[in-house]
Formats: structure tokens, sequence, C-alpha cells
């Protein structure tokens, strides 16, 4: 995969949130993950000035740079004491006139919530899991089994362990009302597709690219309930599906699956909007492709799915960071017009 080279090495301000009520291991990982991608820019040929975000005050945190000089390398998942606020993050940047990496307020406010993802899945006759919302006062009346449940709002898999899998009514019940007295939200409820699933990271705007598609494999487990990809298998070392998932990279795919694949996710990146990179999971029924999920957000990290792809195409992490920087540049009132004027 080709990667475009910029006119110049442009400064670039990473922003990152650290909340002072996590555990001090839980700041250590996001400083030490943050430099990481800080000192791998900067092998690029990137000034790089880090920025954690600790409080709701992003104007300050960001006061000593001029949105006219760099282009903010957005990684922030939430503004400190603020739940479900990434898109907030993104909303604060943009009234202060930066220019930076990633989805845009909306994307990221649309993708917060599963049900309207879903209805514009829908929209664009894009394949998806067949679904369902339940609310309190609207009961529970699903027929098709296996099932998952998921809350409607959340994302880093929360809710997501093998008891959402549900196999009968009882089961389904149980599941829906531990979701709405846990979460406070609606349930999601959609056909559980016991299939092959993939991790497929986009980058790109005007034209889009695909690093190699990961593959999680769920061989090791007889048991439907545990053939999915469950909170603690991203964030539990140790746990039996942190460990004993396989990652297939490249995924074995033929060239008319891999075709097929990619159509569902440019599809599907267009249809939500995503900016810049982004990622989708996707199962496999049938000889169809259906998407799960969208992640505008998605993980960035030297060891997740997207950085670990863009490895396997020959990409370094550095190399794949100063790639969103440039697409991000494009957009600068002042880069962007040296890019053009450059003809990329």
């Amino acid at each position: 995969m080709p990667v475009e080279p910029g006119p110049e090495k442009i400064p670039v301000v990473l922003l990152y949130n650290v909340d002072p009520g996590w555990t001090k291991d839980e700041q250590d990982e996001v400083v030490s993950q943050s430099r990481l991608l800080g000192d791998a820019l900067m092998e690029e040929g990137h000034t790089v000035h880090l920025a954690p975000l600790t409080n709701d005050d992003i104007a300050t945190c960001l006061h000593p740079f001029n949105p006219s000089e760099y282009i903010v390398f957005n990684w922030c998942e939430e503004i400190p004491g603020i739940g479900h606020s990434e898109w907030l993050a993104a909303k604060k940047l943009e009234d202060l006139g930066f220019t930076f990496t990633g989805a845009e307020s909306k994307t990221l406010a649309l993708a917060q919530d599963k049900l309207q993802v879903k209805r514009l899945l829908d929209r664009a006759g894009i394949p998806t899991p067949f679904w369902s919302a339940f609310h309190r006062d609207n009961g529970v009346a699903w027929h098709r089994f296996p099932a998952i449940v998921k809350p409607a709002r959340e994302h880093c898999s929360a809710g997501i362990t093998r008891d959402a899998v549900v196999l009968d009514e009882s089961e389904l019940k149980e599941r829906v009302l531990y979701v709405l007295d846990t979460y406070r939200q609606p349930a999601l409820v959609e056909d559980f597709i016991d299939g092959r699933e993939f991790r497929v990271s986009v980058w790109g705007n005007e034209n889009m690219t695909m690093p190699p598609v990961a593959e999680m494999d769920f061989s090791f487990f007889p048991d439907i309930k545990d053939r999915l990809c469950t909170q603690d298998a991203k964030f539990i070392p140790g746990s039996e599906h942190y460990e004993k998932i396989e990652t297939l990279l490249p995924a074995p795919l033929s060239a008319k699956e891999t075709s097929a694949l990619q159509k569902v996710c440019r599809d599907s990146y267009r249809a939500l909007g995503c900016r810049d990179y982004a990622r989708m999971d996707v199962r496999l029924k049938d000889g169809v492709f259906h998407v799960l999920d969208v992640n505008p957000n998605a993980d960035i990290s030297h060891d997740a799915s997207m950085a670990c792809a863009a490895e396997t195409a020959g990409i370094t992490y550095g190399r794949m960071g100063s790639l969103f920087v440039r697409y991000a540049a494009i957009r600068h009132p002042v880069f962007g017009k040296k890019y053009r004027r450059a003809g990329l």
C-alpha cells in the first residue's frame, strides 16, 4: 500500500485524556501509549508536543498552541469526568478552530448510539444483523435465537460477556432486564451470527485504502456463548478470551471475499461520515458480510489491530500516524494550501 509523501513535516499536538480518577496503573498505561505514538511520529520527522487533558478545560490545555500552526492528533476518548464525551472533545476542538485527526463531532456522537447506526446502515442497504431495541416500557418480544443483547450506547465491548449471548426467551428477558437495570439505557438485541469475525481498517477520505484484514479465530471455544470478542478479550490479560482468541493476520480470504468485504466496509465508512481512519467489525454468514459495528475513533495503540495490520503491510507505526496527520492537514487552512499546490 503506497503512503503519499507530504510536502513538509507538520507540527503535531498529541491530545490525550488522563482521568485523575483512574488508578495509577491505568494512568501510567495511557501516558506510556501516548509517548510511544509521540516518539513514533517524531521518528517520522514531526515536531510533537504532548498535551495530556486532566480536566474538562481543553481550551487551557491547548492555549500554548496556535491553530494556524499545528495539527491536533486527537487521541482523546473522553473528557475527564464526563462519560460518553469523545464527541464533545471533538466539538470543543472544532469550536476552538483546530484542525484535528479523525472523525468530526457529529460522526462521533452518531456512533455512540448503536440504534442510530443500525437505522443508518439499514437505510443504506448495508447488511447488518437483524435487530430490535427494547426499553423499559415496550416489553420483550423476540423469537430468533441465538441472539446477543448489548447496551445501546456503550463502546469498548462494555456489557459483552458470554451471558450476552442468549439461546431462548428466558435468557433473553433476563439479559435485557440486566442491561436496562445496569446501564440505564435501551437494550439492543441482534441475531447472533456464529461465523467468522473480521477487523477491517479503512484509511482515507475521497480515496480509501485498507491494510490487511485481521480475523478473530474462535476455534478454541466449542460453546457458542464463548465465540465472541468480550470485554475481557480486549482488556484483561490472562483471561481465557484474551489468551485463546487467535488473531489471523492477514485473514485467509479469497479475492472474491476480499472484494465483497472491502465494499461493505467502504459503504459503511461513507454512510457514517467517517474521516481519516476507522475500523469495522464484521461477521460472515452464508456468503454475506454483516457489519456489527463501525468505530470512527478506533483504537490506534501500537498493539491494536489497526497498527498490526499496518505493520503487516510494511507500514511502521509512526508512518501510519503520520499518514493520519497528513489526511488532516489537507483540511488545514494553511497546510492544506501547500498540499493542494503539491498535488496531494
